[in-house]
């Protein structure tokens, strides 16, 4: 009686293992990965910037997930670097600085011109963390070591141009 009741109690539990299964599948799916606390992401320098006469190399964050992370857990940017935010279209943007322990400068473009610049966004040690951005659509953003738009003389209106090295690079 024992085997008849665990025969017929087969293919139910292995349909039941086989929900579960994917039920654990999809929610593994539905979870972003998430960087680990202490490492920042490293991007490969693919573009550049001329601002005010002055060369900057630029790591390009263009996923959401490159751009969600951008300098978190980084230590300060030299002079001539900095990590460059692009999107496809337009946009009113805000940027905080979760999990970024440096002060940074963010340049805010629109069709290469300088429309907004936020000097020395500190650090979030409280939380809501502040936003910034400027109340104008943009279609790339750059951080900057903290200072260093005030160092090019950066203003509102200046032009930026932005070079995609990847691009130039095919064909």
């Amino acid at each position: 009686m024992f085997y008849v009741k665990l025969k017929r109690l087969w293919p139910v539990s292995v349909a039941v293992s086989g929900l579960l299964l994917l039920g654990c599948q999809s929610l593994s799916n539905a979870l972003p990965d998430v960087p680990a606390e202490s490492a920042g992401q490293f991007l490969p320098i693919t573009a550049q910037a001329v601002m005010a006469d002055q060369m900057i190399e630029l790591e390009v964050a263009r996923t959401g997930q490159q751009q969600a992370t951008g300098l978190m857990h980084r230590e300060p940017l030299p002079d001539n670097r900095g990590m460059l935010f692009p999107f496809p279209s337009a946009r009113k943007v805000g940027f905080w600085m979760k999990n970024v322990p440096v002060p940074l400068d963010m340049v805010f473009l629109h069709q290469g011109q300088v429309v907004g610049i936020q000097n020395s966004a500190p650090p979030c040690t409280n939380r809501p963390c502040p936003v910034y951005g400027p109340q104008v659509p943009v279609d790339q953003v750059i951080e900057l070591r903290a200072g260093r738009a005030n160092e090019l003389g950066l203003q509102v209106g200046d032009s930026v141009a932005v070079k995609d090295l990847e691009a130039q690079a095919t064909p």
